[in-house]
């Protein structure tokens, strides 16, 4: 996992969504593939690259794939994007 490779994966809007999704819980490929309205094929390619990124993961249960968000990364980018703003480690730890 790289920040190139996090910023490079959030700056889609699809995968933006697929985050957005996940959010509310771990939902399989399918579920996904059917709240966003697109095609399982497509939505495998921006799964991809959210896993590389590290912001998501997958457990597998019998015949299913499920998917969740990782949030340690997405903590982990909100402290260096703080840091780069001048701010401190207590104001992300204020937020949350």
């Amino acid at each position: 996992m790289s920040y190139r490779e996090i910023l490079s994966a959030l700056g889609d809007e699809q995968r933006r969504q697929v985050l957005m999704e996940l959010k509310r819980g771990r939902l399989s490929a399918g579920e996904l593939a059917s709240a966003l309205g697109t095609s399982p094929q497509a939505l495998s390619y921006h799964l991809s690259k959210l896993k590389k990124a590290g912001l998501i993961y997958e457990t597998r249960e019998k015949n299913f794939i499920y998917y969740e968000l990782d949030i340690t990364v997405i903590d982990e980018v909100l402290l260096w994007l703080t840091e780069l703003k001048g701010g401190t480690h207590e104001a992300i730890k204020a937020d949350t």
